[in-house]
């Protein structure tokens, strides 16, 4: 797709210049008052700034401790400190934040290695080396993305920074040509793809960032055409792997750093070939990459979550506004535009970014987005029901309940074991939660990664059968899925069965989970087991001699058993949220998980909690509302 654009273009390549460098005074000054005053405030912030210090043992942290926070927070520190200072320039145009620019672009400059200590290895599931390497650059997404920030830099206030002293772009232009496109064009990272190995967001952040250094710098036209042929391979290379469905398996905090990359990447490739590759917005896959935030937000701030995602991503900023608009979804902008309103004033500005470019966008796409959003006469719908088979991602909704179940497989990237697992809200709040993950260490990414609750199937809305958890891969997979959608119900069943290794001696899990609309949600599980006679090779001894399924509920205000009269079953009130019914099993107990991890702190505001049911006999119906 993209490789065969890249060929059949023979002309050169032009300017990059879909927004102003701070030289052109006029643009600058008709942006929005707001962006503007507010952007010199947290310019003038960071006036005299001290650079945090990063030390050889900063880095070393990550392999003597696990701990990837520490030197991060410093690393990004000066970033978005370089960013708040150059729009301010930008703005005012005096020179008055130039010194402390200066100081950060030497800052950046003279780090030893712009990848994090994590990434720091050159062969993919390798072990990280200890320290940076100068003379072998590793390129890794923040290593990548320093340099689109660094070029941003010099093509916003280039002609500043040399009327102070032309060594200071130079600088820049030598470590670019040392550490990223050098590198780029005779070596091979992973993520460039060969289409053999497996692709991520990693392909498309990494490419697009290398794509705004070379393009925003004087780069030579033989040089350009290179990179051009060989960034639109890998980007087919990440497509491939992509359902024609355009869902993101790494859900919809990742789709900013994948599906918005992809959409990135079209921009510049498009921008500089004078319109070449704009066919490419209305490939049907391009779209509904597109459209796959809108159609998991739940409502507010809440998104399905499966895998590493947060239930809370973020708001969205001009980029999911501007995919929406070049590819002709204007419901997916009407959304966007509302959400960002929504997310002011930290929209405006995005102060947690560390890509320069992204804010640059914000800055001159505010004023659209504001008047986007004054003219949608009402709160876009979104779509209803919608099931992804790429992934499996089921989703129903009515005007009280929403209900999303992940299907598919084990094997997907950022990986939890929860297939089969499903999350509930009613008026928007969260009820059946997936918690999502704790702050990444090393443990996250290494092959103890299932040791971590938040990974195991435990910890999702799914059973535990004969003490066995799930197992991770795609060969452990819900089968036999099929869905049914309809005004009066939805609905979505399948066989978790083979999610589960052979001790867990099953014959097979039935699921079964329906939206009735306006009224209530089901869960209806079925079981039967291995018998002694058919008992599997594999298993244990004793495999079967049980035949014990504890579901667990995991929840986001505690499940309490109260009585009930007249009624079979179990009652379990959600604080004053919701009800659950069950049928089949009896009440274990309800487990308090306090949150105390700064990353799951940003989605859950309290602690969360585990209630455990055991099945009494082969079935357990769960009604919630």
């Amino acid at each position: 797709m993209f490789y065969e654009y890249a060929l059949t273009y023979h002309m050169p390549f032009g300017t990059f210049s879909l927004y102003p460098p701070a030289a052109d005074r006029k643009a600058w000054e008709v942006l929005d008052e707001t962006w503007k005053k507010d952007a010199v405030a947290l310019g003038r912030s960071y006036l005299q700034y001290a650079y945090p210090q990063l030390s050889a043992t900063d880095f070393l942290d990550f392999t003597i401790t696990g701990n990837r926070v520490r030197y991060e927070e410093k690393y990004f520190a000066r970033r978005h400190a370089l960013d708040a200072l150059v729009l301010a320039e930008c703005v005012l145009n005096t020179g008055e934040f130039l010194p402390d620019i200066i100081n950060g672009i030497f800052c950046i400059c003279e780090e030893s290695g712009w990848q994090l200590p994590p990434h720091n290895s050159y062969r993919r599931d390798t072990p990280q080396l200890p320290l940076p390497d100068a003379e072998e650059p590793v390129l890794d997404l923040f290593a990548c993305e320093t340099a689109a920030v660094l070029a941003t830099v010099c093509y916003l206030i280039g002609e500043q920074l040399d009327g102070f002293d032309p060594v200071i772009c130079k600088r820049i232009r030598h470590e670019l040509e040392t550490r990223i496109f050098q590198p780029y064009l005779s070596g091979h990272f992973w993520w460039m793809g060969n289409g053999k190995e497996p692709m991520n967001n990693w392909t498309v952040w990494c490419t697009q960032n290398v794509l705004l250094a070379v393009f925003l710098t004087e780069t030579e036209e033989d040089f350009r055409r290179r990179v051009t042929e060989k960034a639109c391979r890998s980007i087919d290379y990440f497509l491939a792997e992509y359902g024609e469905d355009g869902c993101c398996d790494e859900g919809a905090l990742y789709y900013r750093h994948a599906g918005l990359c992809l959409f990135n990447a079209l921009e510049i490739l498009n921008a500089v070939t004078y319109g070449h590759f704009a066919g490419l917005y209305l490939e049907t896959k391009v779209r509904n990459i597109a459209a796959y935030l809108m159609n998991v937000h739940v409502q507010d701030k809440y998104y399905v979550n499966f895998a590493d995602c947060s239930p809370v991503p973020g708001r969205c900023s001009a980029r999911e506004f501007l995919f929406a608009r070049r590819t002709g979804n204007q419901e997916m902008a009407a959304f966007a535009a509302e959400d960002f309103m929504r997310g002011l004033p930290q929209t405006m500005l995005l102060p947690g970014e560390n890509n320069l470019y992204y804010r640059l966008q914000n800055a001159f796409t505010v004023k659209e987005i504001v008047a986007y959003a004054a003219g949608v006469a009402e709160t876009p719908a979104g779509y209803t029901d919608i099931f992804y088979p790429s992934t499996g991602l089921f989703i129903a909704r009515d005007a009280v309940y929403f209900l999303a179940v992940k299907a598919g497989c084990n094997g997907d990237s950022h990986n939890h074991n929860d297939t089969g697992s499903f999350t509930i809200y009613k008026n928007g709040f969260p009820l059946l939660i997936d918690v999502g993950v704790e702050s990444y260490t090393k443990k996250t990414f290494s092959p103890q990664r299932y040791e971590i609750w938040t990974m195991q199937s435990a910890y999702h809305n799914l059973p535990t059968v004969n003490g066995c958890m799930q197992k991770e891969g795609k060969t452990y997979k819900a089968v036999d899925t099929c869905t049914r959608f309809g005004e009066e119900s939805s609905e979505i069943r399948m066989n978790l069965a083979k999610a589960y290794p052979a001790q867990a001696g099953l014959k097979y899990y039935n699921r079964r989970a329906v939206l009735v609309k306006g009224q209530e949600i089901r869960i209806e599980d079925t079981f039967g087991f291995v018998e002694a006679a058919d008992k599997n090779a594999d298993a244990a001894d004793g495999a079967y001699d049980r035949k014990q399924v504890i579901l667990s509920l995991m929840t986001y205000e505690k499940a309490v058993p109260a009585p009930q009269e007249q009624r079979e079953g179990l009652l379990l009130k959600i604080g004053d949220k919701g009800v659950i019914y069950v049928t089949g099993g009896r009440y274990v107990e309800t487990e308090e998980i306090p949150v105390t991890d700064q990353r799951l702190k940003t989605a859950w505001e309290h602690a969360v909690y585990r209630t455990l049911i055991e099945a009494e006999g082969t079935s357990l119906a769960v009604r919630i509302c």
